[in-house]
């Protein structure tokens, strides 16, 4: 939602490229200014990375929603390049914007010791903006059905939406389950690298995710992982063997299910154990990953114009 102030800095910026240059600008920028990116795509080699689909915030009023996704369609058809970071969000943007491709470009991850598993499994992670989409008041509603179970809880995550984090801080006292979970705010650096390091599972119970660099972090420590079933979540998770459980999103019941039997089941522990340490050899790093995006941008500077 920029202002006309932003709107003209970002104007400013453009014009103030050579013609033919390569840009690339990151969609949740471009997607909201047609206005402002499409005169200049007509003299710049315009590429644009997709992270979320504007329309897909969770709890977006559906005007609101509908005015986002027509921006964004006109900024995307306007970009000589569109990039997302999975193949997932690849295949919903160019069915729904009708685009004749999408490159992909999936997020690494930086290298990181194993994490000493408590054997029983009981210290769960929530890393994730305290906003609608993420589902912490899913993760809440799940953990009021086992209140029998020994858990610990921390939520990890800046509150960007005031609102939605007062509403989840309201169910954690109604239920009861204020000395098992810790909100612990914006977390960075060290602090953030203790959170992965002092976990056994990583909860992600989003509505929508691209691709859910979380997932691949606490998975670079060999921490197990029980997420939505949503978006690019399944390539950070990996195939078989998966590291991690997928759930149905908005389903506090599927939810508990899957983490009753994490916490119960010893031999399922050991499975998802040694499938996230399979995993975490799998996953690529940072220059690595860069290799897709570095094509495409390539590719973006040999565009007839």
């Amino acid at each position: 939602m920029p202002s006309a102030a932003d709107c003209a800095a970002l104007d400013k910026t453009l014009a103030a490229l050579p013609t033919g240059a390569v840009v690339l600008v990151d969609g949740l920028v471009a997607c909201a200014v047609p206005e402002v990116i499409g005169p200049h795509s007509k003299r710049l080699r315009l590429g644009v990375l997709v992270h979320l689909p504007l329309p897909d915030e969770t709890g977006l009023d559906p005007v609101v929603a509908d005015t986002l996704a027509r921006k964004e369609q006109q900024s995307l058809s306007a970009a000589s390049l569109v990039v997302t970071t999975s193949a997932a969000a690849a295949r919903l943007v160019r069915a729904r914007y009708d685009l004749p491709e999408v490159r992909v470009a999936p997020p690494g991850v930086d290298r990181a010791p194993l994490t000493r598993a408590e054997p029983e499994g009981r210290r769960l992670v929530c890393v994730a903006a305290m906003t609608p989409r993420k589902g912490q008041d899913v993760l809440v509603e799940a953990l009021g059905q086992l209140e029998d179970l020994s858990w610990h809880l921390r939520i990890a995550g800046p509150p960007v939406d005031a609102r939605f984090a007062a509403i989840v801080q309201d169910r954690i006292e109604r239920s009861g389950l204020a000395d098992r979970i810790q909100l612990m705010g914006t977390v960075t650096g060290g602090r953030l690298d203790a959170c992965y390091e002092t976990a056994d599972l990583l909860v992600l119970p989003s509505h929508a995710e691209t691709f859910g660099m979380v997932v691949t972090e606490a998975l670079a420590r060999g921490v197990p992982v029980v997420a939505g079933d949503v978006g690019g979540v399944p390539e950070a998770v990996g195939a078989e063997p998966a590291g991690g459980v997928l759930v149905p999103p908005g389903d506090p019941a599927a939810l508990a299910r899957a983490l009753r039997r994490w916490l119960t089941d010893a031999e399922h522990r050991e499975e998802l154990r040694r499938a996230a340490a399979t995993r975490r050899r799998q996953l690529v790093t940072w220059t690595e990953a860069a290799k897709p995006l570095e094509r495409a941008l390539r590719d973006l500077a040999t565009v007839a114009r």
